[in-house]
C-alpha cells in the first residue's frame, strides 16, 4: 500500500485523541486559553457531564477577525512569539486544542476585541465568520462532544463521574490563579481576588482552616522558589485528591514533586495516607521543559535531583516548626530561658547497645529510677516550688497526673494538656537516632549483585546518596555492582533493593527507597525501645518527658503520624460546663 498524506480532518481527530481525552480535557484547554487571554472572570457551564454542552465565557481581550479565523488552524498560536520552546510563559502554546476540539464536536466561538463595531461569531464546522451581538471577551460553546467520533463516547464514564473530573480541573485552575474568579454551573464559586489561603479553604474544605502550614523558601542560588501551604501531619486524606502542585503557575502531576512530598512526610505520616498541599514551584523557564505531552501536565526538570532535594529540605524544615508554632499559640513562653539541669534526656540506655550507630553516639541517661540527683536538689522546698512554678510557664506545662498509665496530664497558663507517653518518647528516641552517624559494616568479601547494564548506570547515578545511608558500592564490570560496606545489622535482599532503586532512578531520576527502609528500621527500633502505654511513671519522669518533647523536632506527631499531645483551652472547658 502506498504512503499517502492524511486529510486535515483525520489529522485533527488523531490529535484530538491525545488532547481531548474527556470533557474535563476540553474544559482545561478552554479555561487555560481564557487565562492566557488575560481573563479574571471565567464562567463555565457543563450539561450532561460535558457530552451535550460545554460553555466557557471569559472577560479576556477577545479576538479580531484574523485571529478568529486562525485560532482553529492546527499549530496556530499567539504564545510563541520567538519560536522558543525553552522559554514558555503561557499555559497554552501548542496550537492543538481548538482544532482538536472542533474536529470531534460542534463548536462555535463568539468574541469581541473592542476594536470593531460589533462582535464576531465563528462556526468551526464551516469556518464561516459572521457578525455577532457579543460585547466583551470570548464565549466558546462545545456541543455534542464526540458526535463526529461516536466510538469515543463509549469510553466516557457516567455523567456524574465526568462532572467530578470537570470539577477537579476547575479547582486546579482556580488554585493556579487565585486572582481570577471562577463559576462552574452556577454552583461552585471561587471569588475573584481571594487570598491564597482562602482559595485553598474554598477548594479543599473548611476542615483545613487553621491546619495548613505556610511555606516560602528560596534556594541558595536564588533560582528556585517554593511557596504555598502544606497540611499539618495530623490532617491527611485517604488519597492524593487534595494535592495541588504547580510549576511556574501551571498545574502539574509531576512524579519528582510527588515523590519529594512523600519523602518530606515520611517520618510523620503513614505511607498509605496523604498530606494536603498547595505548592507553587517557580524557576527559570529554561530550567524546566513543559513541552513533554499534549496534556501539558508532565514536566521535565533540567536538574531534578536539585529540585527534589530543595523541596524535601524546605518541607522538612517547615514541618519541624510545627510543635514550636503550636506551642506558642497555646501559651506565652517567658523570655527568660528556663533550664532543668537535673533532668537528663528521656532515652533508654538500650540504645547505647544498638549496632545501628557509630561509637560517637553516646545516649544520655534515662531518668527511670535515676532520681537521686533530683531528690537531692528537691530537698530544698524553695527550689522545688520555683521549679514547679517555672514548669507552669513552659509550653506543655507542669504535670498534674497520669491517666490509665497511658496519658500524661498537665496544665499550663492557657489550658489542659494531654500527652500520649509512648508516642512522645517514640518521637524523641527516633530523632536522637536519626541525627547520629550510621554505623557501617565493612565486608571482608564484597557482595556482587548482577544487574542489567542500564540498572548499574542508574544505581551509580545516586552512589553518593546511598553512601550517606551507609551503603558503599561501586561498579563491578558492565553488568554488576559490588557492595563493600553496608549498614550494620542490615540483612536485606540487596539484589531486590538495588533493582528497586534502579527502577525508581530510571523512572524519576532519583530514589528514596533506601531512605524509606532506613526510616522504617529506625521507627521500629524507636517504637520497641520507648516507654510503653500502661507503664506507671512518677512525676519526675513525666516532667522530664514533657521537657524533652518540647525540644524535639516534629515533636507534635510520632513517627507514624499520630498526635503526641492535645491541648484543651480554658475557653473550651468553660464552654463544656456552660460557663461562657
Amino acid at each position: 500500500m502506498p504512503i499517502r498524506v492524511l486529510p486535515d480532518f483525520l489529522i485533527n481527530q488523531i490529535a484530538a485523541g491525545e488532547v481531548v481525552e474527556r470533557p474535563a480535557s476540553v474544559v482545561k484547554e478552554l479555561v487555560e486559553n481564557a487565562l492566557d487571554a488575560g481573563a479574571n472572570q471565567i464562567i463555565i457551564d457543563v450539561v450532561d457531564g460535558g457530552r451535550t454542552l460545554i460553555s466557557v465565557i471569559d472577560n479576556g481581550h477577545g479576538m479580531g477577525r484574523e485571529d478568529l479565523a486562525n485560532c482553529v488552524l492546527r499549530h496556530a498560536t499567539s504564545k510563541l512569539p520567538n519560536d522558543d520552546l525553552l522559554n514558555i510563559n503561557f499555559m497554552g502554546f501548542r496550537g492543538e486544542a481548538l482544532p482538536s476540539i472542533a474536529s470531534v464536536s460542534n463548536m462555535t466561538i463568539d468574541t469581541f476585541d473592542g476594536k470593531g463595531e460589533h462582535g464576531l461569531r465563528l462556526d468551526a464546522d464551516t469556518n464561516e465568520i459572521k457578525p455577532s451581538d457579543w460585547e466583551s471577551g470570548t464565549r466558546i460553546r462545545v456541543a455534542n462532544l464526540f458526535a463526529k467520533t461516536p466510538a469515543r463516547l463509549k469510553f466516557l464514564n457516567t455523567d456524574k463521574s465526568e462532572m467530578m473530573a470537570v470539577l477537579d480541573v476547575v479547582k486546579r485552575l482556580a488554585m493556579s490563579c487565585n486572582d481570577a474568579g471562577f463559576v462552574l454551573n452556577n454552583k461552585w464559586r471561587f471569588p475573584k481576588g481571594q487570598d491564597l489561603i482562602e482559595r485553598v479553604i474554598s477548594v479543599m474544605g473548611e476542615d483545613v482552616r487553621g491546619q495548613m502550614l505556610s511555606v516560602d523558601a528560596q534556594s541558595s542560588s536564588a533560582n528556585i522558589r517554593l511557596h504555598g501551604f502544606i497540611s499539618k501531619p495530623t490532617l491527611r486524606r485517604a488519597s492524593s485528591v487534595d494535592q495541588y502542585l504547580f510549576v511556574n503557575g501551571r498545574p502539574v502531576k509531576d512524579k519528582v514533586l510527588v515523590a519529594a512530598l512523600r519523602a518530606a512526610y515520611m517520618d510523620v505520616m503513614h505511607a498509605r495516607e496523604f498530606p494536603l498541599c498547595a505548592l507553587y514551584l517557580e524557576l527559570p523557564s529554561r530550567e524546566v521543559d513543559v513541552n513533554v505531552s499534549p496534556a501539558k501536565t508532565d514536566v521535565h526538570f533540567l536538574e531534578p535531583s536539585h529540585v527534589r532535594a530543595f523541596i524535601i529540605k524546605t518541607l522538612r524544615e517547615t514541618l519541624s516548626k510545627t510543635l514550636n508554632e503550636d506551642i506558642q499559640n497555646t501559651v506565652v513562653v517567658p523570655n527568660t530561658k528556663f533550664e532543668i539541669p537535673v533532668r537528663q534526656s528521656f532515652v533508654d540506655e538500650d540504645i547505647m547497645k544498638s549496632n545501628l550507630y557509630a561509637k560517637s553516639f553516646v545516649a544520655e541517661k534515662d531518668v527511670y529510677g535515676e532520681n537521686s540527683r533530683i531528690q537531692e536538689i528537691r530537698e530544698d522546698k524553695k527550689v522545688e516550688q520555683n521549679l514547679i512554678d517555672s514548669e507552669f510557664d513552659l509550653p506543655l506545662g507542669r504535670v498534674i497526673g497520669q491517666l490509665n498509665n497511658k496519658y500524661i496530664l498537665a496544665e499550663n497558663k492557657n489550658g489542659f494538656v494531654i500527652v500520649d507517653q509512648h508516642a512522645a518518647h517514640e518521637r524523641i528516641t527516633y530523632e536522637k537516632l536519626r541525627k547520629h552517624e550510621i554505623k557501617t559494616q565493612p565486608l571482608l568479601t564484597p557482595v556482587v549483585i548482577n544487574l542489567r547494564s542500564e540498572e548499574v548506570d542508574a544505581v551509580l547515578m545516586i552512589k553518593d546518596e546511598l553512601q550517606q545511608c551507609g551503603l558503599l558500592l561501586d561498579r563491578f564490570g558492565d553488568t554488576a555492582i559490588a557492595i563493600f560496606e553496608k549498614p550494620a545489622d542490615w540483612d536485606l535482599n540487596w539484589e531486590n533493593v538495588l533493582k528497586e532503586i534502579a527502577d525508581e532512578v530510571r523512572a524519576y531520576g532519583h530514589s528514596s527507597r533506601l531512605n524509606e527502609k532506613l526510616h522504617l528500621k529506625l521507627a521500629n527500633f524507636a517504637c520497641h525501645h520507648s516507654v510503653r502505654s500502661g507503664r506507671k511513671l512518677n512525676f519526675d519522669e513525666m516532667n522530664a518527658l514533657l521537657r524533652d518533647i518540647e525540644r524535639t523536632e516534629r515533636g507534635s506527631e510520632c513517627n507514624h503520624g499520630r498526635p503526641v499531645y492535645k491541648v484543651i483551652a480554658i475557653s473550651e472547658l468553660d464552654a463544656m460546663f456552660e460557663r461562657i
